[in-house]
């Protein structure tokens, strides 16, 4: 795994790679340490590909860039364009189904075509709606970032300020929130 030190070295990076892994981290936190370990752990199998990561206390243009304020989150590229992000500590597991490609990742010609609304969920991993609503939205083809609120307290304690809720799953889709997983009031803000 190398470590991008500035944004002209990702840039340059995106230029040469078709698809992109970056971990953008806080060497020293302990979510961030979390998440760089499964990240290794994650990446071994892959020999033929190459992985980056960023540590924010080395590197401060790229975050701001991109406008990323928590870490850790994995960032995918496809080319020059950024795909999705995925924040907070997941397992070794999670990394790997990303990889391999089995958390959806939309077409750049999709996006094109009909934009969407910026959708962010927050999440658990040992919570069964939570994987519900994150099946549905990949079987519709929705961009989303997730959140995994037990890895980052930083989010949860954000989370509670903005709905009052401390449950999961909650979704903001363009400032309006859906609390757990209601499919018809998902589908009436998505245009579904």
């Amino acid at each position: 795994m190398k470590e991008i030190n500035s944004m002209q070295e990702l840039q340059e990076i995106l230029k040469t790679n078709q698809v992109t892994y970056v971990l953008m981290i806080k060497k020293g936190s302990e979510v961030s340490d979390c998440a760089f370990e499964h990240y290794q752990l994650a990446i071994k199998e892959y020999q033929d590909k190459e992985f980056y990561f960023i540590d924010v206390n080395n590197t401060r243009d790229i975050h701001s860039y991109y406008q990323i304020q928590t870490v850790p989150v994995l960032l995918h590229f496809k080319g020059s364009q950024m795909m999705n992000m995925f924040k907070g500590c997941h397992g070794v597991e999670f990394f790997k189904n990303i990889i391999e490609g089995s958390v959806f990742q939309p077409k750049p010609d999709d996006i094109e075509e009909k934009p969407q609304k910026r959708v962010t969920i927050y999440t658990t991993p040992s919570c069964s709606w939570c994987n519900r609503l994150k099946s549905y939205l990949n079987k519709k083809g929705v961009r989303y970032t997730e959140i995994n609120i037990a890895a980052d307290p930083r989010a949860a304690e954000e989370l509670v300020k903005r709905t009052g809720q401390q449950g999961v799953p909650q979704t903001e889709i363009d400032g309006e929130w859906v609390i757990g997983f209601d499919q018809k009031r998902i589908d009436q803000l998505l245009n579904l």
